[in-house]
């Protein structure tokens, strides 16, 4: 097992903000939170919106992301159930209804920015915030990966760049912050052609909403979807047919996230503050099992060298050997041929 040094060290300092007084895990809290005095939001009309894609692209733009696989005007693409992704922040989906015609109705999926959002629940080194403007802001430089937010979100949202080697991040729409601290609208409300997004303080976009339902009784389901669901959303639903009929969860409840997490997250601090020794502790077993392992390749070479060197000796011996016996065969011979050459002379001054 190795963990990088540069993991390591960001764990364990996203883990000690929790341990620095005056910043404790926003999970700690079991205070509901009623939003922003002016904290804005967006009310989408299910019943003006004609699939059409325009916020998609418009959030495409804004975001600078590629431009994808299909064209926008592309609507073969409706033909299935989509979700969002790392570089699609919303998608727009089509469903039939059950009202015994052949009518259809469209979803715009996104971040619903929570009012108490779940996300920053389950985040213990608050990587994630819900801000004044209504968004609920991701901070990429103390996220450790551990994507609690992911399993927490009751509306399936976030998603994890598992394509980036490092650094990844986790992603989901951001409400366009940026613009919004420009005065600028969000770029899916931009687009829109038929206003089925208005963008402004949710306290005035539930007035409008409620509006709509009292003026026109049979054009819309007596409900505002994420007025109150999960402790409420920045987001607001209307629609024409049952909520659930547009694949949305009817069964999350009025209480805030941290209702069900404030218990079992109340010993987050605790366990924060366990981390760094947590850390620590890995990190010196990491340490000892590449020492050992370095230790154990030393010794193999070692012995590798001794065995190559004693082998190498039985070789030169054997080589040395075969030399002395060439050379003995050699002197032999060449004895053998001086002593005939000298016969020779003699037996020839004898015939004389």
């Amino acid at each position: 097992m190795s963990i990088s040094r540069r993991r390591f060290l960001k764990w364990a300092g996203a883990a000690n903000l929790a341990l620095i007084p005056g910043k404790s895990a926003i999970a700690a809290s079991n205070r509901h939170f009623e939003g922003y005095p002016q904290g804005g939001g967006v009310l989408f009309d299910s019943t003006l919106c004609i699939g059409c894609r325009k916020c998609e692209k418009g959030c495409n733009e804004v975001n600078d992301f590629p431009a994808p696989v299909k064209p926008f005007d592309d609507l073969s693409v409706l033909d299935e159930r989509r979700r969002t992704g790392n570089t699609a922040f919303t998608v727009v989906n089509r469903y039939k209804t059950s009202d015994g015609s052949d009518t259809t109705a469209y979803r715009k999926i996104q971040c619903n920015h929570c009012l108490e959002p779940a996300c920053a629940a389950v985040c213990f080194v608050k990587a994630f915030n819900k801000t004044p403007t209504g968004a609920v802001e991701y901070d990429a430089s103390v996220c450790v990966g551990c994507r609690y937010c992911m399993m927490a979100c009751p509306f399936d949202v976030p998603t994890f760049e598992y394509n980036e080697a490092f650094n990844p991040r986790v992603q989901k729409c951001t409400l366009c912050q940026p613009r919004l601290e420009e005065g600028l609208l969000p770029g899916c409300v931009e687009i829109c052609p038929t206003d089925a997004l208005i963008f402004g303080e949710r306290k005035k976009l539930l007035k409008i909403a409620r509006n709509r339902i009292e003026n026109h009784p049979d054009q819309y389901i007596d409900h505002i979807y994420g007025e109150h669901e999960m402790g409420g959303t920045s987001w607001l639903y209307l629609s024409g047919v049952p909520f659930k009929e547009l694949g949305m969860k009817e069964d999350l409840g009025i209480k805030p996230a941290l209702e069900f997490t404030s218990g079992a997250l109340s010993a987050v601090p605790i366990v924060i503050g366990l981390w760094p020794v947590l850390l620590l502790g890995m990190y010196g077993v990491s340490k000892r099992l590449d020492k050992e392992a370095l230790e154990e390749q030393d010794e193999a070479i070692k012995v590798s060298l001794e065995n190559a060197a004693e082998e190498a000796a039985k070789k030169l011996e054997t080589a040395l050997n075969k030399a002395d016996k060439a050379k003995k065969r050699e002197i032999e011979t060449a004895v053998k041929k001086a002593l005939a050459e000298a016969e020779s002379p003699q037996e020839g001054n004898e015939e004389s």
